[in-house]
């Protein structure tokens, strides 16, 4: 399972599989409240102006205000291995099915349900789902992209990163396997075996397509896209043409996590807790810190502007400093 820790006022929102919840302060890390849940946590940590929210390996999904006091309690397909999301008068889940549902953000009643028919083989993935405005966007089995209505789970377009291909169903694998991207006027996702492609928000138009093998999201800057490939490199794209700009390919094979766009630096972690910053213009080590020696899965989170924060699969939280330069 893989944890994602949340910012949100000024709080750090952080859970593990044992079921703990907590809320750190994000200035110096004390704990203003934890609590135990008393269930087998798998996703998490979504959370809104007024909610928290976490899923368990049994397909419920958990909502606490943001004092820890529990709101309700709601059933899905499978699984929940990704964080819920919250939007508006709605709850989004993603099962490990790859269902998505639409629940009522005031009490959890199910609103609506999208599905595809999945392939025969699928990665074992935490892709999740973005909610933003009024749209529900989501990564999919078998390479696609779609974009739905959050307001009743209808499909607004839909679009194939990478279309299946080879001779076996191993070789035919291309989930998305990574929440996409989203930003101001485009989307980019990126595929297992495939490509990564970026797309216009409105009517999915292609912008750019490139190959590429990835089974994590994408992060930006004002000048590339960067990915994290499933073989370890960390690779630098032209945001406006998806030309190459740099690879750094000394993390091969370190199971890194998906990149973090942080200042003057790319940011990802790695299966011994060390956590490598990257210069942005050509790709080059900057520094290197080493946490707790847990595996760190989930892609760095960015705490304001100079703070980058990472959870480890021994469940230590870590924030570190970028200073100024």
């Amino acid at each position: 399972y893989v944890f994602t820790p949340a910012i949100h006022a000024n709080s750090v929102f952080a859970a593990s599989h044992r079921g703990d919840l907590v809320r750190l302060d994000a200035a110096n890390g004390r704990t203003l409240w934890r609590l135990d849940t008393k269930a087998a946590l798998s996703g998490g940590v979504g959370v809104s102006d007024n909610m928290v929210l976490v899923g368990t390996s049994k397909g419920s999904v958990l909502a606490y205000d943001l004092d820890g006091k529990p709101l309700w309690q709601s059933r899905v397909s499978t699984e929940v291995l990704s964080a819920p999301q919250a939007g508006g008068e709605f709850v989004v889940v993603r099962s490990g099915d790859s269902r998505i549902f639409g629940l009522d953000a005031r009490d959890g009643s199910r609103r609506w349900e999208y599905q595809t028919t999945p392939p025969p083989l699928t990665l074992r993935s935490n892709p999740g789902v973005i909610v933003i405005e009024n749209f529900v966007i989501a990564g999919m089995p078998a390479g696609k992209l779609v974009v739905l209505n959050l307001t009743n789970g209808g499909l607004v377009w839909e679009a194939i990163v990478a279309a299946p291909k080879g001779d076996n169903e191993l070789e035919r694998i291309t989930d998305i396997a990574g929440p996409p991207l989203v930003e101001t006027g485009r989307v980019c996702a990126a595929t297992f075996q495939g490509r990564v492609a970026c797309y216009d928000t409105q009517k999915g138009a292609q912008l750019w397509a490139r190959p590429a093998s990835s089974v994590g999201s994408l992060a930006a800057d004002d000048l590339s896209v960067y990915l994290s490939e499933d073989n370890g490199s960390v690779v630098a794209l032209d945001r406006n043409s998806g030309a190459s700009v740099w690879k750094q390919d000394k993390l091969s094979y370190r199971n890194v996590s998906a990149p973090l766009a942080a200042r003057d630096y790319v940011v990802v972690g790695d299966f011994e807790g060390q956590v490598h910053f990257l210069k942005f213009e050509d790709g080059s080590f900057a520094a290197r810190i080493a946490t707790d020696g847990g595996g760190i899965a989930a892609a760095p989170v960015l705490i304001g502007e100079r703070k980058v924060l990472v959870q480890t699969r021994k469940g230590g939280i870590y924030a570190i400093a970028i200073r100024k330069k």
